[in-house]
Formats: structure tokens, C-alpha cells, sequence
């Protein structure tokens, strides 16, 4: 038997042998603790899931299922042995710079067509009508001095990303797609204009601490400081992304598959989930940047990756369901959220770049366990 699957097996009798007493199905929120349930207490097989979970292990890289989290009704019914551990997660730091927004929009300080420029002056010149909405959905053109491709870093490596270039990447905004890191760099900035204070203070106080973050499991690195404040980086390169363990994203997932809802409290509003979540750039979009090999036409949200359909017609993640979402960044790192299924799952590592039809396998066989537990228990009431 292969080592480390065995490994495995050990561990989860200990993921699995908690919760004698079945759970109720309905959702529930974590407090200090994750409140721990046999997977099919909440209508999730048990012998599939592990099944899913070994595939995974196998083919997604040498951290495996090592910090995995899945999350039914808002109880954790899967936990690999590393859960707690704390590194950065590159890109998947987007959707924390995007909820930013999102949180600045309810707040009345701005709209997705705000222009950038009236909020940082020197966008003026080169890019006076790149709205937040451009740069949320990567369709902004923006470039920074230094952008030149370093290797096969070829989508905005700047390591001086707030200094506009005086050639856009393209024009006009919003008629491309172009990922670029450098791009998201110069949107954390902006935001921080307006939110009059750095992101990582403004997420801690409107998300992090409400709903139970753990202030040492996460921390939000800091680019740069602009007129005494500082910039967090809002793109996941150069070191400066989210740094979290995997039990503390699960809790973000889990705010965005409640909507926007904590425990009886709107943290952030329903309507801006619903937006982010869904495809907001076209698959006929022309691609500005094809030599980054990063592809979001057709499947990109507000700085989400959304399981629509790529420009050949096929779905991204063809095993999961069409209302999939998720956070994404370099190593392995997924943040996935399924509405259908009520289901979050996290998985982090430091292991390079598994291919779409890893995570897709791997969630077609999540979803065979849901599917035959909520079958299971119907046929016993």
C-alpha cells in the first residue's frame, strides 16, 4: 500500500471519529472551534469521500491532502493533519482584495464604475477611465514600469507596480483580458484611498473578527507604504499575499456560501456574493495576454474563478457544479465553494500547479459522496 495513503487512512480515523450522536443537517457557524461531524451524519458517504480524498492525495503534488478542509452544512466533516499551518497563498489573496471592494461599494464610498484615477491622480495621464470594475474582473490594461516578463513570470511581475507605465498593456479598458499581477497591486492602492486605512485593518475589523478568524493564523503582507499608509498587496506576488492556515480560509468560504450571512449578522451584502460569483468577463473577450497561459474568458468573476463555460464551449471544472466558485493561487492552493452541494473546500499546499482535471476529478468524487449520503439518508426517513 502506498505510504503515504496509508498515512492517510490513519488519520482519518481520527477525522472521522468524531460526532457519535448524528449532527443536524441544517447550517451551522463555527465559533472559537469548528463544531467536527462524521461525514455521514451530514448526508455525505463515508467510504467515497475517502476515496475522493486519497485521488487527491495522489495527484495533486507532495502536500497531498495534508490541508484539507471540507465543510458540510458549516461543520467540519474532513480535516488533514495540517490544517493550522500558516503560508502565504499567492493569488487566492484576490478575492480578499475584491471583498475589499465589495465591503467599500455597500458602504456608499464607491461603485464598480468609479474611475481609478479620481482616486490616485497619477492614473490620470495613462489611464483616466480604468474603473474598479476593469481592474476586478483583470480587463483594466494597466501596466506598471518594470512589467517586462522576468522568465516565465509573464503577467505584471512589477516590483514597482505603482508606477503607472506610460504605455497602456492595452486600450480601452474593459476590451481584453489580460491576468496581471501588477494591475491588482495598483487596485489595492486605490482601495486603500478610499477606505482611508490599510485593507488588513479595514478585513480584520469587518470580516476577520466577526466571523472568528484566528489573529494568528492569518495576516495580509504589506507591499508598500504610500503618504505614511500602508499598501497591502493586493495580488499574491513578491511575497506580500494572505498568509492563512486552512482552517481559518474555510471560514471565509463559508461566509461566501452563506451569502454574505454570519450567525445573524450581513457582513457583506448578498447582492455584491452574487456578483462576484458569477462570470463577469465574456468568453468572445479577445485574450491581451496569451503567453501568461492564465485564462479566465468566460469563467472569471470579481477576482473569483467561476466554474462557466471556457471559449470552447466546455466547463472549466467539468466534475463540479455549474455555481462552483473559487479562490485560486500558484502551490496548489483552492479555495472551492459549492452552493449546490453546501459544500466547502479548502486546500493549500507549497507544491507547484495542479492541472484543472486534478480539481475537477477530485470534486466529481466529492460530489458521488454527497450525492449517494443525501440518498442514504432520504431512504431512512
Amino acid at each position: 500500500m502506498h505510504v503515504r495513503f496509508f498515512c492517510l487512512l490513519l488519520i482519518s480515523a481520527t477525522a472521522f471519529a468524531v460526532a457519535a450522536e448524528p449532527a443536524s443537517p441544517t447550517n451551522a457557524f463555527p465559533g472559537t472551534a469548528w463544531e467536527e461531524a462524521a461525514p455521514q451524519s451530514q448526508g455525505v458517504d463515508d467510504a467515497l469521500l475517502r476515496e475522493a480524498v486519497a485521488l487527491l492525495d495522489r495527484t495533486a503534488g507532495k502536500d497531498g491532502a495534508r490541508e484539507l478542509a471540507i465543510v458540510r452544512h458549516g461543520r467540519l466533516i474532513w480535516k488533514g493533519p495540517d490544517i493550522d499551518k500558516v503560508h502565504g497563498v499567492w493569488s487566492m489573496t484576490k478575492s480578499f482584495t475584491s471583498t475589499a471592494l465589495g465591503l467599500l461599494i455597500d458602504d456608499g464610498k464607491c461603485t464598480l464604475d468609479t474611475r481609478a484615477a479620481s482616486v490616485v491622480p497619477e492614473l490620470s495621464t495613462n489611464f483616466p477611465d480604468v474603473t474598479l470594475r476593469h481592474f476586478t474582473t483583470m480587463t483594466s490594461g494597466y501596466r506598471a514600469v518594470g512589467d517586462e516578463p522576468k522568465g516565465s513570470y509573464r503577467h505584471g511581475p512589477s516590483g514597482t507596480p505603482f508606477r503607472p507605465a506610460t504605455q497602456p498593456l492595452f486600450t480601452p479598458p474593459g476590451s481584453r483580458y489580460a491576468y496581471w499581477d501588477s494591475a491588482m497591486n495598483e487596485f489595492a492602492l486605490v482601495l486603500t484611498r478610499i477606505a482611508g486605512e490599510p485593507l488588513d485593518q479595514f478585513f480584520k475589523r469587518r470580516i476577520a473578527e466577526p466571523i472568528g478568524m484566528n489573529s494568528q493564523q492569518w495576516r495580509w503582507g504589506v507591499y508598500a507604504s504610500n503618504n505614511g499608509v500602508a499598501i497591502n498587496g493586493g495580488s499574491g506576488n513578491g511575497n506580500k499575499h494572505i498568509f492563512i492556515s486552512a482552517r481559518e480560509m474555510a471560514r471565509f468560504g463559508l461566509l461566501f456560501l452563506n451569502q454574505g450571512h454570519w450567525n445573524g449578522r450581513q457582513l457583506i451584502s448578498t447582492q455584491w456574493v452574487h456578483q462576484a460569483r458569477r462570470v463577469q468577463v465574456a468568453a468572445d473577450i479577445p485574450w491581451a495576454q496569451p503567453e501568461s497561459e492564465i485564462d479566465g474568458r468566460g469563467c472569471y468573476g470579481f477576482n473569483w474563478w467561476v466554474n462557466g463555460a471556457n471559449t470552447n464551449g466546455t466547463r472549466k471544472l467539468p466534475g463540479a457544479p455549474p455555481g462552483t466558485f473559487w479562490g485560486a493561487g500558484a502551490n496548489n492552493n483552492r479555495c472551492f465553494v459549492v452552493p449546490e452541494w453546501n459544500v466547502v473546500i479548502v486546500r493549500l499546499g507549497l507544491d507547484g500547479q495542479a492541472p484543472d482535471k486534478v480539481w475537477s476529478d477530485f470534486l466529481a468524487k466529492v460530489g458521488a459522496a454527497v450525492q449517494a449520503g443525501d440518498r442514504a439518508k432520504a431512504t431512512t426517513r
